[in-house]
């Protein structure tokens, strides 16, 4: 056993004099991070108005009827108005896809409402956009309230003028300010919730998890190369004279890959959670278990790398095409969620897909250690693969 740790705390000084190792361990994933987060929003754009644009033009603009319509569709949360000079020139805004939809208040509106024959607002759409669907609800539900405050101030002031006016004001508010509420009890449950949701609307709940997997696996090149010059320069053959088994010589390997990558981990973890306020730490049995899983999946890549490379040069470029390869289809760049199903797919074939999987399981769906078993399994999966075929190729030489 002590062979073992003697040989895992060599490699780690040897790779530890290496500059590279600190650039790909953490300013490299620091730096990525939140350039990644920055083109996916992470800046933070709680002020921005993301309701849907909808162009209005108001033909019944001096009836204080239509007047209350407007006040209720400029409150909406779903959708923003802007006013237009004509309907044509709405229209030719829609078809440019620069609004949601086009809403017209026909002249006689606001009277016809309070008469047996009220007219129908025109909702004018693209067929195939969610969003004019989206839009065509709002209004349908607003039109209602306001169909409903009408009879109600009808009812309380049936002598119109300003009575009706004040009913109707009265009647619209009561809608806003109902007089019997529910009451939410902010459970434990409903906490964690919203830390969740908090967090997914953080874009580095994306960038960080993919920074960290992708450099976990840039960095092996330098501790591939330790293997291969210790192929190298005969020290391997050397030991292998003496006592130490070929198993041993392999685990001594592989545990100090894996104890620097689990370093590199818990590092940019914690940067994670305490710098970028993600909620690494709001399920900390489930972070952990795709932490450990994944290192020990990408450790055992790296000593595949060092085995199956015969040079330093190769050991390089088996690490960085895996680096590229790897993080491109297992959504380290680009979600996979805005990918296409096949796309997904094939991502799936590899482990940062996996890991990316369990990262976000925790980041953005709030959830924890009974959705955390599937990705892990994956991992180990990868991780006994790329062991037994390390394994494989060092007895054999």
């Amino acid at each position: 056993m002590s062979s073992i740790f003697d040989i895992a705390i060599k490699d780690l000084k040897q790779i530890m004099r290496d500059r590279k190792v600190f650039l790909f361990m953490l300013l490299m994933p620091v730096a990525f991070t939140f350039m990644f987060g920055l083109i996916f929003g992470g800046s933070g754009s709680k002020d921005k108005d993301t309701r849907l644009v909808v162009g209005m033009f108001n033909q019944d603009a001096e009836s204080p009827v239509s007047q209350q319509l407007l006040s209720l569709l400029e409150s909406s949360t779903v959708m923003r108005l802007q006013e237009g000079e004509s309907q044509e020139k709405l229209e030719a805004l829609l078809a440019d896809e620069k609004l949601s939809a086009v809403v017209i208040i026909p002249a006689g509106y606001g009277e016809a409402l309070q008469s047996t024959a009220p007219l129908k607002l025109t909702v004018i759409t693209n067929p195939s956009s969610l969003d004019g669907t989206a839009v065509r609800t709002e209004i349908g539900s607003l039109a209602g309230r306001l169909a409903s405050s009408v009879h109600t101030a009808q009812v309380l002031a049936p002598q119109g003028g300003a009575e009706f006016t004040a009913a109707l004001e009265d009647s619209i508010s009561g809608w806003q300010n109902p007089p019997i509420k529910i009451r939410e009890e902010q459970t434990q449950a409903n906490t964690e919730n919203q830390e969740a949701s908090q967090s997914s609307d953080n874009a580095f709940a994306h960038s960080s998890p993919g920074m960290i997997l992708q450099f976990a696996v840039a960095g092996l090149l330098t501790c591939a190369q330790v293997i291969v010059s210790e192929r190298k320069s005969r020290c391997l053959q050397r030991l292998l004279t003496t006592a130490v088994s070929r198993p041993q010589i392999l685990i001594g390997h592989y545990l100090a890959i894996f104890g620097l990558i689990l370093l590199q981990f818990v590092i940019l973890i914690v940067f994670g959670d305490l710098v970028l306020k993600l909620n690494y730490f709001s399920q900390p049995a489930a972070t952990l278990l795709i932490a450990v899983t994944a290192t020990l999946c990408i450790a055992a890549m790296g000593l595949f790398i060092g085995v199956f490379a015969k040079s330093e040069e190769q050991a390089i470029s088996f690490s960085l095409i895996g680096m590229f390869v790897l993080s491109g289809l297992g959504g380290a760049w680009v979600p996979l969620e805005y990918t296409g199903e096949t796309f997904r797919t094939i991502g799936h074939f590899t482990p940062l897909a996996w890991g990316m999987d369990g990262f976000k399981n925790i980041l953005v769906r709030g959830q924890g250690l009974q959705e955390a078993w599937l990705p892990a399994a994956a991992l180990l999966g990868y991780a006994v693969f790329f062991l037994v075929m390390a394994g494989w190729k060092f007895k054999s030489e």
